[in-house]
């Protein structure tokens, strides 16, 4: 397991790279500095293509709720840390209308230096009400994506997408947002919306941030639609761990580009013999 040191030099060229100008290749760094550039590193890349990663937060017992649905303390504070780095890194940040009526989210980056994402709402039926807060900041784009006519309030983008049995085709939200200039997502929650993503095979990445807390009981974070009847079957990804702090973080490959943007930008020189 790696332990990351995300220092203010480390962050600062994290946000460079986010916006074209450096690489995570190049540079004399600590083994913790290292690590937090491979952690964050492939968020942070726009030279590979679209990128879609979802993260959640569970305990050690892969629960992201208790019994009563309180969720606000899953994470450690390295873990919510970690998730604000995620949010500064990507272009927009994607939430199902269950997670925007029970958790309100801000969807906000404030736990560290960045700009906060586009927020976009999946809402299939129409449920999400008008006087929701994250509607009304104006600090950034809003969209929601909707299977209904419904007007929202000025200033916020609505997708209209076909909603077959309630429910939207990941690779077409992917497709509408990309079409609006999102090319790096990342998919917050929940966890239905979540496992929708990984089903689909629509996630590049996926990271699994795991509390060190036992609840017991309550809602478990991922479980798919279909599952696997046989562990012959399951996926199993190439997987990175990454030491928080507070908190661990496992990073899981999905795609076959996700290895792409681990290698470097910058070829290493060759040695030349006698050198």
């Amino acid at each position: 397991m790696e332990p990351i040191e995300v220092t203010e030099r480390v962050w600062e060229r994290l946000l460079a790279v986010r916006d074209g100008r450096f690489c995570t290749c190049c540079g004399s760094w600590s083994p913790g500095e290292r690590a937090a550039l491979a952690l964050y590193g492939p968020l942070a890349r726009r030279d590979l293509g679209p990128m879609t990663v979802a993260q959640i937060g569970q305990s050690l017992d892969g629960r992201v709720a208790t019994v009563t649905g309180d969720a606000r303390d899953i994470s450690g504070p390295d873990g919510l840390a970690h998730l604000h780095r995620m949010r500064a890194l990507v272009d927009g940040v994607v939430i199902g209308v269950g997670t925007a009526l029970h958790d309100t989210p801000r969807l906000t980056v404030r736990l560290c230096p960045g700009p906060s994402p586009v927020r976009a709402v999946i809402d299939p039926r129409g449920r999400l009400p008008n006087d929701a807060p994250l509607l009304h900041c104006q600090a950034t784009r809003r969209i929601v994506i909707q299977g209904v006519d419904l007007p929202r309030p000025d200033g916020v983008e609505v997708v209209r997408l076909a909603a077959p049995d309630g429910a939207f085709d990941p690779a077409e939200i992917l497709a509408a947002l990309h079409a609006l200039g999102l090319q790096s997502l990342l998919i917050e929650g929940g966890g239905t919306t979540i496992s929708h993503f990984i089903e689909a095979g629509c996630l590049t990445r996926l990271q699994v941030s795991v509390a060190p807390l036992l609840i017991g009981g309550g809602q478990l974070g991922l479980t798919l639609p279909h599952p696997t009847e046989k562990l012959s079957d399951a996926l199993r990804p190439e997987t990175r761990v990454f030491s928080l702090g507070s908190d661990v973080v496992f990073d899981c490959a999905l795609a076959p580009d996700a290895q792409a943007a681990l290698d470097p930008v910058h070829a290493k020189p060759r040695r030349v013999a006698g050198s």
